[in-house]
């Protein structure tokens, strides 16, 4: 333990306990010093995966790690190449800019970030001392200054936007210019649309508040998990943070940010989902030349913007790269032409891209100043204020309040629906069957930029109250699908199109989720403890809702039959060179005796999963008799069609994809999904939200551990209010240390999380005091 001082704090020294898990808990007098604070521990955790980040966000990557590489770990910013995630943020991050958006924080939020930046630095100068970090003398581990944490910040923002197309930005250049390929295998279009951040199916998150109506009294629930990345930069950190009289919040930051991004105070406790509002849209150019196009029948150059960016060379000796952006007076060109021909930069026409988050700098401030909520209406109230979460929503609570809230209530492009008919183009129909979501107008007509309101918080942004807020009694929940059914019982409905849609199907997760906060709301009214109690266990009980609806039928008319023929899998497209005939009678004895979830001993899982992959890729009108109807959304659709052909063969090409893996059909689902390695992993549990899973563990088809495309419960928490203020129990299943996925039985977090062993959260003084088992003070 780094003890600087013996003695108990003295004023205006800075006080770190840290608990079992290894959660710390962070005391100090002023803002600047809770953030040196909060710099050390996490740089004391993760000090390599931090600064990888800042060099990322500096665009530097090219002259540590070479320009054809890639980053080791997924995020909201994807894989590109090195060169090109350099050339973004070298290009976008521009110093003048982070001025503008320091300038734009409160001055106790500049006091944090500065504290933060000597945070991390006092443990650089440590680790390097001390000898104990691997990283520590590489010579992209360097101290910091306050303007890395703002990039950091800043960058998190563009996630839902520019950052999502970095290859198609950076690689835009007029015909005939000498163009570069993107250097990344890239999703198709259709594919990168329909996640709204990162590159792989699964991020997300469940949350439900229950309200007044299920407790009987005015102690809400909150149940929040988000679905987040295991590793790398983006991935999740624990803290509590306190000044005392000033400041008590718990929960969560990324990796690099100095306020609670998802927690909980003594007043309020909030958390998020990954929301379905674009926050970007396109505009379709016409051109005048190769690098001007026209507005209003005027020709309008093209400003552009050179970056120059160090490579790393064999012989030791520096070298660079030039790279021109090219901008628009919406914004940056983009050439979606690798993923849609017809999308390509071309002699007449060309697409520029406007994110509602690039002019957003308020987002972090919005999480400084609910740290500091005193109640649930000044929460709201700040939510509508600000305007500027990024891509997610929002559910809270608040201490002795009955009520619960919902909103999507933040930075999104004021193009609303008949802004965009007046001004479609053939480009936009074409773009509407990709996304119907995203607003692509004629940048010809300088009438179809985004609209500005007076009553909005940013130019071109959508105000407030036009935007989908919900408060309720008995709850509120989001699972990833649009605001629609936040509760079944009061439908919002008439909002624009670019808010995630409406009167269409929620997926079977937020089915499940439906399912349980319903089944408590029949059971009021309960006590928040016992609520808390049955959320905890449903929230981790890891069944799939489609093997409860359709399992039985579908094996009852798959397994009249002793074999089936398979001459095509549906899921991997390929074709066999021959018929091949699959006995099934071993696959239904194993799947009639799984008891329809995905825990780690249970056998079947892993059959089912390959399964149920198959049966997805039937379109739903050919897979249901019964369509979805708008009317009964948590019912329909219903009763599949288990006597097509189609469903037989898809358990057939499951059957031999497990034996193709050499997998024995009753492998227990622990086999392939597990942390660590040898006989120290750690065996774990959940599924893809495709799936019907409330538990999420998500990894590509057929892969064994966590992979980089794993995605899974990352931070949980449940939150109510007693008499003395927050009563939290949480997990953090990855554990706080960068290592942690390396060290699996030191991992404390993770072995909980194993074993769906909720912690109580110590968050009063006198808990955190029985809970400490090792402390460290800080003298600034």
């Amino acid at each position: 333990m780094a003890m600087l001082a013996c003695a108990a704090a003295q004023a205006g020294n800075i006080e770190i306990r840290r608990t079992a898990d290894g959660i710390p808990h962070i005391k100090a007098a002023s803002w600047r010093d809770l953030g040196h604070g909060y710099g050390y521990v996490q740089a004391e955790d993760a000090l390599c995966t931090m600064s990888e980040a800042f060099t990322t966000f500096k665009g530097r990557r090219s002259l540590h790690w070479g320009a054809a590489n890639r980053p080791a770990h997924e995020s909201m910013m994807g894989r590109s190449s090195n060169l090109e995630m350099d050339i973004f943020f070298a290009g976008f991050l521009t110093p003048e800019l982070i001025q503008q958006y320091r300038q734009e924080q409160p001055a106790d939020l500049q006091a944090l970030v500065d504290g933060f930046a000597s945070g991390f630095n006092r443990y650089v100068k440590l680790a390097r001392k001390q000898g104990k970090v691997a990283c520590a003398h590489e010579p992209w581990v360097v101290e910091i200054t306050a303007d890395d944490i703002y990039r950091r910040m800043y960058a998190a923002t563009l996630s839902a936007g520019y950052a999502r197309f970095i290859p198609a930005i950076v690689n835009a250049a007029p015909p005939g210019a000498n163009k570069q390929a993107d250097s990344t295998e890239q999703p198709s279009l259709r594919e990168l649309l329909a996640q709204t951040i990162g590159n792989q199916p699964g991020i997300g998150s469940n949350a439900i508040a229950l309200g007044g109506d299920v407790s009987g009294k005015t102690e809400p629930v909150l149940f929040g998990n988000p679905h987040w990345f295991w590793r790398g930069p983006d991935r999740f950190y624990q803290a509590h943070l306190t000044i005392p009289g000033k400041l008590n919040v718990a929960g969560v930051s990324f990796l690099g940010v100095p306020v609670v991004m998802l927690g909980f105070n003594d007043h309020v406790a909030w958390s998020h989902t990954v929301s379905e509002a674009r926050r970007f849209g396109l505009f379709d150019l016409t051109l005048s030349g190769a690098t001007s196009y026209r507005v209003d029948q005027q020709a309008v150059a093209m400003q552009t913007r050179t970056v120059t960016i160090p490579l790393r060379a064999a012989d030791g000796k520096g070298s660079s790269v030039n790279r021109t952006l090219y901008f628009s007076q919406f914004g940056p060109v983009v050439d979606l032409g690798a993923r849609a021909p017809q999308l390509a930069w071309s002699e007449q026409k060309a697409l520029a891209m406007r994110d509602i988050n690039g002019e957003n700098f308020r987002a972090f401030r919005t999480f400084f100043y609910w740290n500091q909520a005193r109640s649930l209406d000044e929460f709201v109230a700040i939510q509508k204020r600000e305007a500027s979460i990024p891509w997610v929503n929002t559910i809270a609570i608040g201490r002795d309040d009955a009520r619960v809230w919902y909103g999507d209530i933040g930075a999104v492009p004021n193009a609303p629906d008949d802004l965009r008919a007046r001004c479609a183009t053939p480009v936009s129909t074409a773009f509407a069957g990709l996304d119907a979501s995203t607003p692509v107008l004629d940048g010809s007509r300088g009438e179809c930029n985004w609209l500005n309101d007076s009553s909005a918080a940013q130019a071109g942004a959508m105000p407030a109250a036009r935007l989908p807020g919900l408060f309720r009694s008995d709850y509120v929940a989001n699972m990833n699908d649009s605001y629609w059914l936040t509760n079944p019982a009061q439908p919002l409905e008439g909002y624009e199109r670019l808010l995630g849609g409406e009167r269409e199907e929620p997926s079977l997760r937020s089915k499940a989720g439906h399912r349980i906060a319903a089944g408590l709301l029949a059971r009021a009214p309960l006590a928040p403890a016992d609520v808390m109690h049955s959320l905890g266990e449903q929230g981790l009980d890891a069944r799939s809702l489609a093997a409860q609806q359709y399992k039985q039928p579908l094996l009852q008319a798959i397994c009249q039959r002793g074999e089936v023929e398979v001459t095509r899998d549906t899921e991997t497209r390929k074709t066999f060179d021959t018929v091949r005939k699959v006995p099934l009678a071993e696959a239904c004895a194993v799947l009639r005796a799984w008891p329809d979830s995905a825990n780690a001993q249970d056998r079947g899982a892993l059959l089912w999963e390959q399964f149920w992959a198959r049966v997805e890729r039937i379109p739903d009108e050919e897979r249901f008799s019964v369509p979805f109807d708008p009317a009964r959304p948590l019912e329909t659709p219903a009763q599949i069609r288990a006597d097509d052909a189609r469903m037989a063969q898809s358990l057939g090409a499951a059957v031999l994809a497990m034996q193709a893996a050499g997998q024995p059909l009753d492998a227990p689902l622990g086999r392939d999904l597990f942390a660590g390695e040898g006989k120290d992993h750690v065996a774990l549990y959940g599924g893809c939200h495709q799936g019907g899973y409330f538990t999420v563990a998500c990894r590509p088809l057929g892969s064994k551990g966590l992979t980089e495309d794993f995605i899974g419960n990352s931070y949980l928490q449940l939150v109510r209010f007693n008499e003395r203020g927050a009563v939290a129990e949480t997990l953090l299943a990855h554990g706080q240390s960068e290592t942690g996925l390396d060290n699996v039985t030191r991992n404390t977090g993770l072995q909980d999380y194993a074993a769906k062993r909720w912690r109580t959260f110590p968050f009063h003084d006198a808990e955190v005091r029985a809970a400490t088992v090792s402390r460290t003070v800080l003298t600034p």
